[in-house]
């Protein structure tokens, strides 16, 4: 954790808040935090700065907030990802709040075994809880929009040309295709496939509503891999 995120009920005034649970036992266990001590804070979906420790007892914490510098920027990007087998989908999610994506949109694909759409990490509690550790992370305050596509035809055909307008449309796919861009300076929006890649008649309709396929090379990548490489080349 290298910020302690604080949240709006964790505030009893402008300037203190009250910790307790899981950032209580980190500040006891892993900081091994004392009265005093001076840590990086931000309030969720605000400023970030400096708090100062009054007391740190047991059950709670308390601590004096000083709020003065903005979280770092998002990048201009929109990334729809195939929906990745559960235990995947949680790193993928930290991965992602931790580099600074602003919109995710969780999509449906051929690969995407039904089982996949079952699991109790895409409710909307689990999903906010593997953002904000990669939050905590990366430090920054402000939670990615994160939305769920369980129809891939409909979405894609109705709804992606409207996400991609007047962005850099790109496809991340295996294959005898362009090499991913590098160092864009425009909004991307990216499509990444499940572990198998896109099948052919994915691709075409991504490619109509406005999105080119790209590679990294040879190699398969698994999709917790592929997301922050592409990201890194791209940004």
């Amino acid at each position: 954790m290298n910020l302690l995120l604080l949240e709006d009920a964790d505030f009893v005034a402008d300037d203190r808040a009250v910790l307790r649970g899981r950032r209580l036992r980190h500040l006891h266990e892993v900081h091994q935090a004392e009265s005093g001590d001076s840590l990086r804070v931000g309030r969720l979906g605000g400023l970030m700065g400096s708090g100062t420790l009054l007391r740190l007892e047991a059950d709670e914490a308390e601590l004096r907030v000083r709020l003065d510098t903005p979280p770092p920027a998002k990048l201009p990007l929109t990334l729809l990802l195939a929906l990745p087998r559960p235990k995947m989908l949680k790193r993928v999610l930290q991965t992602v709040a931790a580099m600074g994506v602003p919109r995710l949109i969780l999509l449906n694909s051929y690969r995407v075994e039904k089982s996949f759409w079952q699991t109790p990490f895409l409710t909307p509690e689990a999903i906010r809880e593997q953002l904000v550790l990669g939050l905590e992370q990366a430090r920054d305050t402000v939670l990615p929009e994160v939305s769920i596509e369980k129809r891939f035809k409909p979405f894609v055909e109705d709804r992606l040309p409207a996400v991609a307008e007047d962005t850099l449309g790109l496809v991340g796919h295996p294959g005898n295709h362009p090499p991913c861009p590098r160092a864009v300076e425009r909004p991307v929006t990216l499509a990444i496939g499940p572990e198998g890649g896109w099948i052919p008649y994915e691709v075409d309709k991504l490619r109509e509503a406005g999105l080119q396929p790209v590679q990294l090379g040879e190699r398969i990548l698994r999709v917790e891999t592929a997301v922050p490489a592409l990201l890194a080349r791209l940004f």
